[in-house]
């Protein structure tokens, strides 16, 4: 029987290879990874844990229209922007890469951008009641330009013939950048008392992205092949400079008390710094991370849902100190 023909990005890159152990899970063949699916395994939550009711009342009582418009333009943005993740996961990524433990994790990630879809889903419908104006943020990415902008951005790298590599950079900065502003954002509400379901479903949401972040620049060192540097700089202070647009020129212009469009662009230069460093190439801005309220999105961040909710078990088990550890004798070379 003949064999398909493998692209020549294929060749001479493991993660990529259509090879027979693409169905064998045991021996792991990278522990690292399967970690990162554990971690992602005992985060899980769905969104029936959301209550919004106080949020419906805070909306419309608390909120200045300032503060109303910001978070129009964010949840815009939200509405589709898992489902953007979401594609590129089932459509490129996770048929791509052959190792299981690796798959595993973007399975996993898939659902869980589901998830995130359906609580942004739920903030809209509970939050705005108008019908008409639901469906223009559900539409988001044709009726409001600067979402559109970054939704194209992040469209054309799912079609891309572009390299395996190129497209995890991409999609590292989608998660890594294009989300930044937007949880900062709601984490300055959580500052103020204000929004509670919403900040709450943050706090859980932007651990999630940091999570599958710190899987996507994982997964970039893993390769054989990587970009120049000067190639990998160029798209992520590309999606930098569209975020930087989306706060600076549409979101805040008049900006809000204590959160200005000069500090938000601060806080994703900071943070596309964050990410370069990251991926292991030379920062761009040096900047400062302006905001004192955001602790930096990362799974080890704590909140009473992990302490809580996640039993000590599931912490032990994916840290490598339960009944078994998987980092060790189960490990198998490429």
């Amino acid at each position: 029987m003949s064999q398909p023909v493998q692209k020549p990005e294929i060749l001479g890159e493991p993660l990529l290879d259509h090879g027979p152990e693409h169905f064998i899970l045991f021996p792991l063949k990278d522990s690292v990874a399967f970690d990162f699916y554990k971690k992602a395994q005992a985060s899980l939550w769905t969104a029936e844990e959301m209550d919004l009711m106080e949020d419906r009342l805070q909306w419309t009582n608390r909120l200045t229209p300032a503060e109303r418009f910001m978070l129009t333009q964010v949840l815009a943005f939200f509405a589709t922007a898992d489902s953007i993740v979401g594609e590129n996961l089932v459509q490129r990524f996770s048929a791509e890469v052959q190792i299981p433990e690796f798959r595993m994790f973007y399975d996993f990630q898939a659902m869980m951008e589901n998830v995130h879809w359906e609580v942004y889903s739920l903030l809209i419908t509970t939050l705005i009641p108008n019908e008409d104006e639901q469906s223009h943020l559900f539409h988001a990415i044709s009726t409001v330009p600067c979402v559109r902008a970054k939704a194209d951005w992040a469209l054309r790298w799912i079609t891309s013939d572009a390299s395996f590599a190129s497209r995890v950079v991409a999609f590292a900065a989608v998660e890594g950048i294009f989300f930044s502003g937007a949880f900062a954002s709601i984490f300055w509400l959580k500052k103020k008392g204000l929004m509670p379901g919403l900040t709450f479903s943050n706090e859980l949401i932007s651990r999630d992205e940091g999570l599958h972040t710190d899987f996507a620049c994982y997964m970039y060192s893993c390769l054989q092949h990587k970009l120049p540097d000067a190639t990998l700089t160029e798209i992520v202070t590309e999606a930098s400079e569209l975020e930087q647009v989306f706060w600076k020129e549409d979101t805040l212009v008049d900006g809000i008390l204590g959160l200005s469009a000069p500090s938000m662009v601060q806080y994703i230069k900071f943070v596309t710094d964050r990410l370069l460093a990251a991926l292991n190439v030379s920062k761009v801005y040096n900047t400062e991370n302006p905001f004192e309220f955001i602790e930096m999105i990362s799974l080890e961040g704590k909140t009473n849902f992990f302490e809580h909710r996640v039993s000590d078990y599931a912490k032990a088990f994916i840290t490598g100190k339960g009944p078994v550890d998987f980092g060790s004798e189960t490990n198998a070379e490429f």
